[in-house]
């Protein structure tokens, strides 16, 4: 009797260190696999400078979220986040999916950057589209081993305390600011029994997009361009274009984000 106590207690003692050592290694596994992982989704630089777990609570905080441009554009950066705080089901982690009940996103810096007949957001989700659709044309496949990947549910994303930076080359280096709403999504991958890291962050970042666009913003950014007399600087029929694809790619990747098409109106007139 005593012999199966002992072993009872060694086997707890084994399953505690596991459960432990997982634990500890979650924020170098997470800096990893966002580090490696994002740079396939967006085709951009993709970097997180260090990730912490805490055991007690099973919560992560990614410290300077930092995401890159597409070719073409000048700006240092499209987005860069001092704190990412995400909340993981631990029960979850060796399973599929992985449910994540948080992703709380605090003060994200967006640089907007407008140029002939595109922005850079624009550029950025048809990357991200264009990774999501590779994933689900390599996972229909039942020979494909990328059928059995990882997915994971999101309960909660909440964006909150954002900024948009706009510039263009008529601003002549300068930039308008505008305030970005706050964004709540919830149970993303929910319905399909999990979601790939490319459809997630592509339902994210079409709604994240359609904020940047809300009439909201639009219109402070319209009253900076025109404090500054650069509005009549503006092309307008290469804004009109750039408009009419971001309709066309917003309407195709979410329903709830439609009304950001009207809410660029504004920035495509001239004054």
């Amino acid at each position: 009797m005593k012999k199966v106590l002992i072993a009872g207690v060694v086997i707890i003692v084994v399953i505690v260190g596991i459960i432990f050592l997982t634990l500890s290694n979650l924020g170098p596994i997470v800096k990893k696999a966002v580090n490696t992982v994002g740079p396939n989704i967006t085709k951009t630089d993709v970097i997180v400078a260090d990730v912490s777990v805490s055991l007690l609570s099973g919560e992560a905080k990614v410290k300077d979220f930092f995401l890159g441009n597409p070719k073409g554009f000048k700006s240092a950066q499209a987005m860069r986040v001092g704190s990412v705080y995400v909340d993981i089901d631990e029960s979850s982690i060796t399973k599929n999916p992985i449910i994540i009940n948080k992703i709380e996103i605090i003060a994200p810096e967006i640089t907007y950057e407008k140029i002939k007949g595109s922005d850079n957001f624009q550029a950025l989700l048809k990357n991200v589209q264009s990774s999501a659709n590779a994933e689900k044309k390599a996972q229909s496949k039942p020979e494909s081993k990328e059928g059995e990947a990882k997915k994971i549910v999101i309960n909660n994303v909440i964006v909150k305390d954002g900024k948009v930076n706009l510039t263009m080359a008529a601003l002549g280096g300068k930039e308008v600011t505008a305030p970005l709403p706050d964004i709540h999504l919830k149970d993303i991958g929910k319905e399909k029994q999990g979601a790939t890291p490319a459809e997630a962050f592509e339902k994210i970042f079409a709604s994240l997009y359609g904020n940047i666009t809300a009439d909201s913003v639009t219109a402070i950014l319209n009253d900076g361009l025109k404090q500054m007399g650069a509005i009549q600087d503006l092309g307008e029929e290469s804004l009109k274009t750039g408009g009419e694809t971001a309709q066309k790619i917003l309407e195709s990747s979410s329903k709830d984000i439609k009304s950001a098409t009207e809410g660029l109106k504004g920035l495509f007139k001239k004054e």
